[in-house]
């Protein structure tokens, strides 16, 4: 009995065992389920508190505990949660999540109670670890019940309160509180209960709210605001609030004091501004920190966010700290690296934030058109062999829609990447099966349009492919298998047929996959279980298995290649190694089809301007968006169809600040939404907005001052500011108050309307001989500026002076090196008189008193004048004086000191002239700030008659257009650019560059077209004509009109035309001169506005010459078509000085007949050679089939063969030395008379002279170089020539040659000169002189004795004799004879003049006065 009994305890024990383990399992699962999705689940999550049911086994005394599913929620709100999770997680909820997690995984650690049949000794010793067990169970409980999600949330709590102050008027308060609470408090402030609204007043409020610290600023604060402050703190669990209380006291005495220097505890200076990053680049953010006072070592805690999110050091990205500078590095920026930055330095005694965007541009494609990366990849929903990846599509779809994005995998540890999807999947989300159990993952995401596949996105972070009950196990080592089953070692293993899973539903459905979830079932045996998932088409009975090859492990599997439209049904059944369990209850029918619909379009964009290279968008979200990823801005440029993306990381928010425009541009907007489903469509276009800063308001008036004085009213006067905040002033406020001693009365207003001039008439209320100080403030569209410094003290008296006053507001424009202008306004006090003119004085800023010197003599009577003759680098300070009929009144108050130094980068105005022939003047200036605009003058006074000049504004460059040049435009022409650092120039148009601009203009207006080269004309082959002519400039829209005789010709049969405009060439042919088309021939070009025309007149002889011409060509053509001659029968002389008759035959052959004849007598062939005396008319004669043709040469004129003869009988040169120098001579055998012989020394033609002669003697030809020198050396030619060809002779007159020649002419001299000294001396009884002479035609001769002609008669006898020598004889020579005497030769051509002179004396009286020297 006792053994059946044990038995049966022991089977229920078996039993009940099972049971437990069973229920343990389920309720672990439901725990980690909870555990992965705690963190995701905000206030608003739907979860229902489970309860625990404790069983008793009577036979056994022990107790199991039995813990339900705590959280339960569908996979849709699963994954919203996700997705949600950067959004709505806090510092408090990740906090409580945290010590959730730990206390669960301890817990859960101590419910594993173990069922075994004990001894009574260890029941005893165990029944008190029940007991300590049932404690840990209550203390559990009680911990769920704090961890559900209603005490989560926690009303909101104030951890530092606003404190009270007291302040002076004028300052700045700031009020700070810390606030924590759960959901995220609301805040609000109030004054005296009334809530302050800083959007509506920002120049007063400015509200902050920076991680749980929130702050309300106010600013320039003044009596009224003297309150009690309260700010209010509220969520769905309560409010909390606190005041503090403001006093501002008001200054009624200037209290000058010296205050120790002092810095906030901890600044950020140096700060880093918005920046633009491309993908694959690296990019740096850094800040100059200021921690104050300093500590040596001191490491402040310096945290970097992206969005609000902190950020740590990854392979993406990098901090440092240098101990004074905080650096943020990105490497390898990616497009989820977009966002706003921020750098929170905290310390102990404070903290300080900035904060900028960086903008991530896309990386350049490989290819026009193709999309660009995806972004964000996320990984959700990881099991053992199954993965959910998202992303986010880009903002630029590429050349056309994007169709689908392919999916990759890479296994860690390796390079290969396997693509997870056969066709583009348009939803942005996709289950990733067929992963192997325990390996980690990365993925990455490309997108495909009809040009290609982009590059692929940044990889996804790792994810281990396990089922999160095992990943828990992991974490806590447990000895539990890869089911959550708990096997005990003594416990039986065989296998049981698993039950039925449970909650089969649908968790995703789109029209390319259905993913299916399920709930494991409870009866499982000792091992772990798999599933098969099966499918049925509604309206039929059969079940399909889908995994037929291999079941799955996750309770997750996606079902792909399902027909989109149709209804399906689907369920599950479980299997191990005991077989396949029963199927699961049906899903139902399930259309396949997106679930998740496109948002709607966002509503109309607002652009409102921001700074001068941003614009701030604002829209309204879109009506229908489930599950909204954010949305993208584009802008584009008005007059483009180019949208340019403002973000590339969707951004939530309906406002965005779009960076990086063009300043001066005007760019419209739009924006569109995305969720996983898609893009929506694109909102209505902005309104378009000019890029430029926002309007503040103006800087501070200057220089007020005392302008006239009366006994009851006084005139002040000031400077406009240096800024007008990007508006014009619209006016001016002045204040005054009472002076007595060292007590000031309070401020006054004087006028409730603004102010249009720069002077004010004070007459409300002032007393005579009281002091008085005034302010002024400016005012534009944007608001009030601060006051101005107050005048000095002015005292109201009425002025006795009869000169006038000083003259005011004292500028100057234009500084360069060495000038400037100087502008003033006159005086508001003119005298007894009116002002008539006016001096400027200037002196170095260094200078004293005594440096100041007049810049002009003569009075100025303009209110302006340009200085001129500063010394660059120098300061210079001005003042002016005004002038009138009693005298120069007191000088004013001086200007400066201004630097005389030209800006880097200064650009002068300059005039142009457009194609249209428009003139302008244009000023361009790079260094605009934000509202600055270009201010045009005329002798710098404002121009008022808009009629005559037209301005332009064009980025950074402004145009002032003539609209009618004219005399009446002459004048100096200034222009500034406001809110810069004094940027200006002027330009003076005068009356001569006013006529050399019209004529410009007219050419521009009436352009020519230029000619390279004027229409000329040729002859062709045949006798074609070929006009032509060649343009300079020309477009490709030039077209040409050819006209004859004021008829326009086309081509055709008679014409040909062509007009190459890669050369500007243009031709017409024609194939042949007819009668009719003597005339004139035109070419008419057209090229936009310019027109050119060129003409060729061919009429009376000169066209009829051309037409033979023409003709002749054409015959010539076909003569050619046969045997012809190439060149005629000619002669030539060879060197033997033998007669040769030659020609040049071509297009022969053969069969071709040649024949020679003299006389018309045929000369057969073996005849004689031809001689000197075979004279007469020789022919040639060719024939054949093609044709025939003849050449005739006439031989009987004589005196050209000789010629020939003669010069090529020539000798080379010779040299031979004389007394008197050099000759260089040749040797002919046949020598006439019409012979030319040419010298040339060293390639250049002699000229005759006195020293150098040439000539023919006999049969010599010769070169006499007289009186030889160095100069002469080189090398010698001797051209003879026939009157057709010549001969060439060539002598090197130098080295040994020149030596031994110039050698044997000084001993031949020294001879000659003993001889000729001696013949003087003894016979003086007569002296002849002869010159050989050449000419043709024959000169004339004639003799000259110093410069007077000689004529024949008993002592001269003048001689001229064959046409060559003339000679003078001289009879009984006396010392009357010595003189300059000169041989002149002239005929048409020229005249040539031979000079010597002649020297005579008496020996005995030269031996006389030698005899006297002794």
């Amino acid at each position: 009995m006792s053994g059946s009994i044990q038995v049966v305890r022991k089977q229920q024990h078996q039993q009940q065992h099972q049971q437990q383990h069973h229920l343990q399992v389920k309720q672990q699962q439901q725990q980690q389920h909870h555990y992965e999705s705690s963190c995701y689940l905000s206030s608003r999550s739907s979860v229902s508190q489970q309860s625990y049911t404790t069983y008793k086994t009577t036979s056994l005394q022990l107790i199991t505990l039995l813990i339900l599913g705590l959280f339960h929620c569908s996979h849709d709100e699963v994954r919203r949660l996700m997705e949600a999770r950067q959004e709505d997680v806090t510092e408090e909820g990740i906090n409580y999540v945290a010590m959730r997690q730990l206390f669960a995984r301890e817990a859960r650690e101590a419910m594993e109670v173990r069922v075994e049949k004990k001894t009574r000794t260890v029941q005893i010793r165990e029944s008190a670890e029940r007991v300590e067990l049932s404690r840990t169970i209550d203390e559990w409980a009680e911990f769920r019940k704090k961890m559900n999600p209603d005490s989560l949330t926690h009303p909101p709590e104030l951890i530092v309160k606003p404190r009270g102050m007291t302040i002076w008027e004028g300052n700045t308060v700031k009020l700070y509180c810390t606030v924590a609470g759960w959901p995220k408090p609301r805040i609000a402030w109030y004054k005296n209960n009334v809530l302050i609204d800083a959007k509506a007043r920002p120049e007063k409020y400015a509200a902050e709210s920076n991680y749980n610290v929130h702050s309300l600023e106010i600013r320039n604060c003044d009596f009224l605001d003297t309150a009690q402050y309260r700010v209010s703190a509220l969520n769905i669990k309560g409010e909390v609030s606190s005041v503090a209380t403001i006093v501002v006291k008001s200054k009624l005495f200037l209290i000058s004091f010296l205050a120790s220097p002092s810095f906030p505890p901890t600044s950020i200076i140096d700060k880093f501004e918005v920046a633009f990053g491309r993908e694959g680049e690296t990019m740096s953010l850094g800040c100059t920190v200021i921690v104050y006072p300093t500590v040596k070592k001191y490491q402040p805690d310096v945290v970097w966010y992206r969005n609000s999110v902190p950020l740590k050091p990854s392979k993406w990205v990098r901090t440092h700290w240098t101990g004074e500078r905080a650096t943020l590095t990105l490497v390898h920026l990616n497009k989820e690296d977009e966002g706003l930055y921020t750098l929170r330095v905290n310390t102990k005694s404070g903290f300080d934030t900035h904060s900028a965007y960086v903008f991530v541009r896309d990386a350049n494609v490989e290819l026009e058109g193709l999309p660009v990366a995806p972004l964000d990849v996320r990984c959700h929903d990881a099991n053992k062999d199954y993965v959910v990846v998202t992303w986010k599509q880009p903002a630029v779809e590429g050349g056309s829609s994007i169709l689908g994005y392919f999916i990759d995998r890479c296994e860690v540890g390796t390079h290969h990447w396997a693509q997870c999807n056969d066709t583009p999947v348009k939803y942005a989300r996709f289950p990733v099966t067929g992963l192997v159990e325990g390996r980690s993952y990365v993925f990455r995401v490309r997108a495909v349009n009809r040009v290609g596949v982009s590059r692929a996105s940044r990889v996804s972070d790792t994810v281990v492919a396990m089922d999160p009950s095992d990943r828990a196990r992991l974490r806590g080592e447990s000895s539990l298998d890869w089911n959550d089953q708990y096997i005990h070692p003594s416990a039986s293993t065989v296998g049981i047929v698993p039950g039925e899973p449970s909650d089969v539903v649908v968790t995703e459905a789109t029209k390319s996959y259905v993913v299916l979830a399920w709930k494991p079932p409870i009866q499982r045996g000792h091992e772990g279980v798999m599933y098969y998932i099966e499918k049925c088409i509604s309206g039929t009975d059969s079940w399909q298995r889908v995994n037929t090859g291999m079941p799955v492990k996750s309770p997750r599997f996606a079902l792909f290649d399902l027909a989109e439209g149709k209804s399906y049904s689907f369920r599950v059944r479980c299997c191990n190694s005991a077989g396949v369990g029963e199927a699961s209850v049906s899903t139902g029918e399930i259309i396949v089809g997106d679930k998740l619909d496109l948002p709607s379009a966002p509503s109309s964009p607002v652009a409102i301007r921001n700074t001068a290279t941003s614009v701030v968008v604002i829209w309204g979200a879109s009506k229908e968006a489930t599950n909204l990823v954010g949305y993208y801005t584009e802008c584009s440029v008005v007059g483009t169809d180019v949208w340019m993306p403002c973000n590339n990381k969707p951004v939530k928010q309906t406002r965005f600040v779009c960076h990086g425009l063009t300043s001066g541009e005007k760019y419209v907007f739009r924006v569109k939404a995305i969720n996983a489903a898609g893009y929506s469509q694109n909102s209505s276009d902005s309104d378009a907005v000019v890029v430029q800063a926002a309007i503040s308001v103006p800087g501070k008036p200057t220089g007020v001052t005392l302008l006239e004085a009366v006994r009851d009213y006084m005139v002040v006067g000031w400077t406009e500011p240096a800024t007008d905040g990007g508006g014009a002033i619209r006016g001016y406020f002045v204040d005054y108050r009472t002076v007595k001693g060292n007590v000031v009365g309070k401020w006054h207003e004087l006028n409730h309307q603004a102010l249009t001039t720069t002077s004010y008439k004070v007459n409300i209320n002032l007393k005579e001989n009281v002091f008085y100080e005034f302010q002024v403030r400016a005012m534009n569209m944007a608001g009030v500026s601060k006051a101005s410094v107050p005048s000095a003290p002015l005292e109201c008296k009425e002025y006795t002076i009869t000169v006038p006053g000083v003259p005011v507001g004292l500028r100057v424009q234009e500084v360069r090196d060495s000038s400037a202008v100087v502008l003033w306004d006159p005086p508001a006090f003119n005298g007894r008189t009116p002002v008539n003119g006016y001096y400027l004085d200037v002196k170095e800023a260094s200078a004293g008193d005594e440096g100041w010197k007049a810049v002009h003599e003569k009075v100025n009577r303009n209110k302006y004048i340009k200085v001129t003759g500063l010394n660059g680098g120098t300061s210079y300070v001005f003042r002016a004086r005004a002038q009138n009929l009693a005298g120069v009144g007191k000088a004013s108050a001086v200007l400066g000191p201004v630097l005389a130094q030209t800006r880097p980068g200064t650009k002068e105005i300059y005039v142009d002239v457009d194609d249209d022939g428009i003139i302008s003047m244009i000023f361009e200036c790079s260094e605009m700030s934000e509202g600055s605009e270009f201010i045009w003058s005329k002798n710098y006074q404002a121009i008022t008659d808009t009629s005559r000049l037209t301005i332009v504004q064009e980025k950074g460059r402004t145009r002032a257009i003539f609209n009618s040049p004219s005399l009446d435009d002459l004048g100096t022409y200034s222009c500034v650019v406001t809110n810069t650092d004094g940027i200006s120039s002027s330009y003076t148009l005068t009356e001569e560059g006013l006529l050399r601009l019209l004529d410009i203009s007219h050419d521009h207006k009436f352009p020519v077209i230029p000619f390279a080269s004027q229409m000329a004309m040729e002859l062709l082959e045949k006798g074609r004509v070929r006009f032509w002519t060649q343009v300079e400039k020309w477009t490709p829209a030039c077209e040409v009109e050819y006209v004859f005789n004021d008829v326009i010709i086309t081509q055709g049969k008679k014409y040909t035309m062509n007009f190459d405009k890669s050369t500007g060439i243009i031709e017409m042919f024609m194939d042949s001169l007819e009668v009719t088309d003597e005339g004139t021939f035109t070419f008419n070009l057209v090229d936009g506005k310019a027109k050119g025309t060129t003409s060729l007149v061919l009429i009376g002889d000169e066209f009829r010459a051309l037409q033979k011409k023409s003709e002749f060509e054409r015959a010539e053509w076909v003569r050619k078509q046969g045997p012809h001659f190439v060149e005629y029968l000619d002669f030539a002389v060879t060197q033997e000085c033998d007669v040769l008759l030659k020609c040049k035959i071509g297009n022969v052959r053969p069969e071709t007949e040649i024949t020679w004849a003299k006389d018309s007598n045929e000369i057969a062939e073996g005849d004689e050679d031809i001689s000197k005396s075979d004279v007469g008319i020789y022919e040639v004669y060719l024939s054949d089939d093609r044709g025939k043709d003849k050449s005739v040469f006439n031989l009987t004129d004589a005196g050209k063969v000789e010629l020939l003869i003669d010069a090529n009988s020539s000798t080379e040169i010779k040299v031979l030395s004389t007394e008197h120098g050099i000759v260089l001579y040749s040797s002919v055998t046949y020598c006439h008379e019409e012979l030319r012989v040419n010298w040339l020394h060293k390639d250049a033609k002699m000229a005759a002279s006195e020293r150098v002669k040439s000539g023919v003697t006999g049969d010599r030809l010769w070169l006499n170089i007289n009186e030889p020198t160095e100069k002469d050396k080189g090398k010698y030619t001797m051209d003879i020539f026939d009157g057709k060809d010549g001969v060439k002779r060539v002598f090197e007159l130098c080295g040994q040659a020149w030596d031994e020649a110039f050698e044997e002419f000084q001993r031949l001299n020294t001879i000659f000169l003993l001889k000729l000294k001696l013949l003087l001396f003894i016979s003086l009884k007569s002296l002849n002189l002869t010159g050989n002479v050449w000419g043709d035609p024959l000169p004339e001769v004639s003799w000259t004795k110093n410069e007077k002609e000689l004529v024949t008669d008993e002592r001269y006898k003048l001689k001229f004799e064959h046409g060559k020598f003339a000679s003078i004889t001289i009879s009984a020579v006396t010392r009357a004879d010595s003189g300059k005497y000169a041989l002149l030769v002239k005929n048409k051509y020229g005249t040539e003049a031979g000079e010597f002179t002649v020297s005579v004396y008496n020996p005995e009286d030269e031996e006389n006065k030698e005899d006297k020297k002794d």
